[in-house]
């Protein structure tokens, strides 16, 4: 199939990807047609089976990147030398992270439901190996006598599912900045996890 005219795979592909996102996001998977993704880029329809195989395909696509990318950037932070200082930088860096892609975290959570089960095994692989990031700093915690924690795993996806909350209310023009919302978080996750000192 022909590429339209003054179409580039470098630039329409991402242009592609981008609209979906939003279209997504916005209106949900099942309620999104290939056409209404070709018209927000601008291109014919027939078009964008140059981009990707399917709708299917451009989801599994939006969500697979988005784990990529966290896992990535989280691999890609300086490694803490105790279990504490890492237990804030990824309170931190989780908050800072998905507060930039709002839309590629609604649909993350949103749209799990409108994979193939092939497809979601994949994305829930990936959710897993990051879960266990944050489960082996809790475990580092208690082995060092520092985090009193019964279930690192139940505590691990409790503790993503309320950082991952702040996408929900956080405005950049609020009262509060985001540093001020990591601190308040931070504070909150410390305090659930350490040992009492009375």
């Amino acid at each position: 199939m022909a590429r339209t005219q003054g179409s580039h795979s470098d630039i329409t592909g991402p242009r592609v990807r981008d609209a979906a996102l939003s279209l997504f996001a916005q209106h949900g998977y099942a309620a999104v047609s290939m056409r209404q993704i070709a018209a927000e880029v601008g291109v014919q329809a027939g078009a964008l089976y140059n981009y990707t195989s399917d709708k299917q395909s451009l989801l599994f696509d939006l969500l697979k990147s988005h784990m990529d990318q966290l896992l990535a950037s989280w691999m890609a932070q300086p490694e803490a030398p105790v279990a504490m200082q890492a237990l804030e930088q990824f309170t931190r860096f989780h908050i800072r992270f998905h507060s930039e892609r709002p839309e590629a975290v609604f649909i993350s959570y949103m749209e799990l439901r409108n994979l193939t089960p092939e497809n979601f095994a994949v994305i829930e692989e990936l959710r897993k190996d990051y879960e266990t990031k944050l489960e082996d700093i809790l475990r580092a915690g208690v082995a060092q006598n520092v985090f009193s924690v019964r279930e690192p795993k139940v505590t691990a996806m409790a503790l993503i599912a309320m950082l991952t909350g702040v996408n929900t209310w956080f405005k950049s023009d609020g009262r509060l900045s985001l540093e001020d919302v990591e601190q308040v978080y931070w504070d909150m996750v410390r305090k659930a996890v350490s040992k009492r000192t009375d």
